[in-house]
């Protein structure tokens, strides 16, 4: 009988959020890669392409959106091991445009243990000049994570 994740410690937890990552549909269309380190903590290494342009030839505002709720998300949900976290609020701001190049995401939690909790993230390109942040809140869902095939199995 297999182990659930939380009672292996926070380093598999951690491992098994990184797989939940992979396994989800929408991230075959981005070259991305989810790391986290530490509780709290969340970072998205991830490149931008022409196929995520806009009209006007550079990184649609939806990129933006994704990589700053993905890492504020699972800076949140490193700290909670049992359920799935849902996005209810997201504030974002645009700081620059992004053309091309390797974009950094990182996410940390701010506050909250119990039901809601908050996290901030930040996109940082080549140079290392912030092109984006944002802040979101995020519910515990009913959703146990160890029902998550994602999040269980290696093999994702």
């Amino acid at each position: 009988m297999t182990q659930p994740e939380e009672s292996l410690g926070p380093v598999a937890h951690y491992r098994a959020l990184e797989r939940l990552y992979r396994s989800a549909p929408i991230n075959n269309a981005f070259s991305s890669e989810l790391t986290i380190e530490r509780e709290g903590h969340a970072r998205i290494a991830f490149d931008i392409t022409q196929n995520v342009y806009h009209a006007a030839g550079a990184a649609h505002g939806t990129i933006y959106f994704k990589m700053l709720d993905d890492a504020a998300f699972y800076a949140a949900n490193s700290l909670v091991t049992d359920r799935f976290l849902l996005t209810t609020a997201f504030n974002l701001h645009f700081t620059k445009p992004v053309r091309t190049g390797r974009v950094i995401a990182t996410g940390v939690w701010v506050s909250g243990h119990r039901r809601v909790l908050v996290a901030e993230s930040r996109l940082v390109d080549e140079e290392g000049d912030e092109i984006g942040r944002g802040t979101g809140t995020f519910m515990r869902s009913r959703i146990p994570l160890s029902g998550l095939e994602g999040y269980t199995s290696d093999s994702a």
